[in-house]
């Protein structure tokens, strides 16, 4: 079912390449999940990196995960001339009002670097598990992904995936990236830099908002 919708929804472009799409993110960690969920949902599509097009990242100017979503999609298609899945995701921390959020790869000042990000968290955090010793911080990823069709495609396909878990006062773990060894997982006893890649696909809020996506295209 979802190869005959993909066969349909891509007969309008004037590409000649309707069976590539690209895949609009240049971050190393974010490519390597994303090629391993593609290959597991098999769709007969070639998945591109941006990146291999010498496109650089859009400017993320929007409010929220959808609009820069959104945006970088649209960004990654207009330059190359093929449909394109963009990915924003972040943490929310309520206890912060839902920071860092749609900021947290530059949390702390300089985009993509991670352990200065995990330290400024834990900073922040600082006087809130002073006060309240014995009460977990929760926190979420978030993922929303956007898919177009073409660059100016007025009805791009949204998914979102929510990951639940709580605060770490230290990094636990060597896998993942981003705030992932800050990530503490209790029902599983393992924080998400802990988890193997496939466990880690199989739970993340990036796995479930790419079945999520699958479910709408088929």
């Amino acid at each position: 079912m979802t190869q005959i919708f993909l066969d349909s929804a891509l007969t309008d472009l004037s590409t000649t390449d309707a069976k590539r799409w690209v895949l609009a993110s240049n971050n190393k960690g974010k490519l390597g999940e994303f090629q391993r969920l593609f290959n597991e949902a098999n769709l007969g599509i070639e998945i591109v990196p941006q990146g291999q097009l010498d496109i650089e990242d859009a400017i993320e100017d929007g409010l929220s995960f959808v609009e820069n979503a959104i945006i970088k999609a649209r960004h990654a298609s207009q330059i190359s001339g093929l449909p394109a899945i963009a990915d924003d995701s972040g943490l929310c921390v309520p206890l912060m009002g839902n920071a860092p959020g749609i900021y947290s790869a530059r949390y702390a000042g300089e985009h993509g670097n991670d352990a200065l990000n995990n330290a400024k968290l834990i900073a922040d955090l600082a006087a809130s598990r002073q006060a309240n010793p014995n009460r977990p911080i929760t926190g979420q990823f978030v993922c929303v992904l956007a898919m177009v069709r073409h660059a100016n495609d007025p009805l791009p396909v949204i998914a979102q995936g929510l990951w639940q878990g709580q605060i770490l006062d230290s990094p636990r773990g060597d896998n993942g990236f981003g705030y992932d060894p800050l990530f503490w997982l209790p029902e599983l006893g393992v924080s998400a830099a802990e988890l193997d890649p496939k466990q880690k696909n199989q739970l993340s809020h990036r796995g479930q908002a790419m079945q999520s996506l699958l479910s709408q295209l088929a």
